[in-house]
């Protein structure tokens, strides 16, 4: 990507280096809770209410992955590919006479708090509605390339357009609409239904980021094939089977590698979000 020297967001609030908030207690816990945090938060909203991470903080040191070199890098790309966000939703909402107003991104060590619960580095970036934050760990850069198979700078701007299709989804009234119904749906498998639903909308509005972003000359040659590979990387079929050995379509909350491509795909390629209606 061509990212050096261009604008950075203002929209940062810096948190590295502040104390985080430990360890949080939710509703599950032990092998269970970590692989909702790994296969649940990966790329999508804030779950920790949903698990008991006290084992996988505890106050216990984290190491980041990252030299200084890398975090400085990894910091200034970030606010620039969150500007190219707001440059892309700002024309979008103009279009028809709204007002975008930008989510704050907040770069943070291990673990701190939000409005949505704590938030750790093991849970991955995730956007909190309440506070209307995007949450990033830096060192994530470096679990991608590892954990995922997912490397590049591109696959890493297309976690934060992701993120970002969230906080949309959210200034739309989409996403409260879908929590209700989730609350309404009386059973599990259908709540997830509405979550697959409602993350493959968020990768096709990080795909509606990719058209802007190729409109105007950001992307260079195999950039495209980086966030291709980032969006399959993370389908819940992929994850699972790595995790466990096989997969479970009734307990997927995010979609499969195959549909996460393809909307992802779907909104590069229109770049309209009329195209990114999953739920019709």
């Amino acid at each position: 990507m061509r990212w050096q020297g261009r604008r950075e967001s203002s929209n940062v609030e810096d948190r590295r280096g502040a104390s985080g908030g430990g360890g949080f207690r939710g509703k599950g816990g032990g092998i269970v809770g970590l692989l909702i945090i790994l296969v649940g938060a990966y790329f999508g909203v804030d779950l920790s209410g949903l698990v008991d991470a006290s084992n996988i903080s505890s106050g216990q040191s984290y190491q980041s992955s990252l030299n200084s070199q890398e975090e400085q890098q990894l910091n200034s790309f970030s606010r620039v590919v969150l500007a190219d966000t707001e440059v892309a939703w700002e024309q979008y909402f103009g279009k028809s006479g709204q007002r975008y107003t930008p989510p704050t991104m907040v770069l943070y060590n291990y673990a701190t708090q939000t409005s949505c619960g704590t938030g750790q580095a093991a849970m991955g970036p995730f956007y909190c509605p309440n506070d209307q934050r995007v949450y990033l760990d830096l060192s994530f850069y470096k679990d991608m390339s590892s954990k995922l198979k997912a490397s590049g700078d591109t696959a890493f701007a297309y976690v934060i357009a992701h993120e970002v299709g969230h906080h949309v989804q959210n200034l739309l009234g989409i996403l409260p609409k879908v929590q209700q119904a989730q609350q309404r749906s009386g059973s599990q498998a259908a709540a997830n239904q509405l979550s697959v639903k409602l993350e493959l909308q968020a990768d096709c509005f990080a795909g509606i980021w990719g058209h802007y972003a190729d409109k105007n000359g950001i992307l260079e040659s195999g950039d495209l094939e980086e966030a291709f590979n980032a969006a399959e990387a993370v389908g819940d079929d992929r994850l699972q089977k790595q995790s466990q050995g096989y997969a479970v379509p009734d307990s997927f909350t995010h979609g499969t590698s195959a549909q996460r491509l393809a909307w992802f795909q779907r909104g590069l390629q229109s770049g309209d979000i009329k195209q990114c209606n999953p739920f019709g």
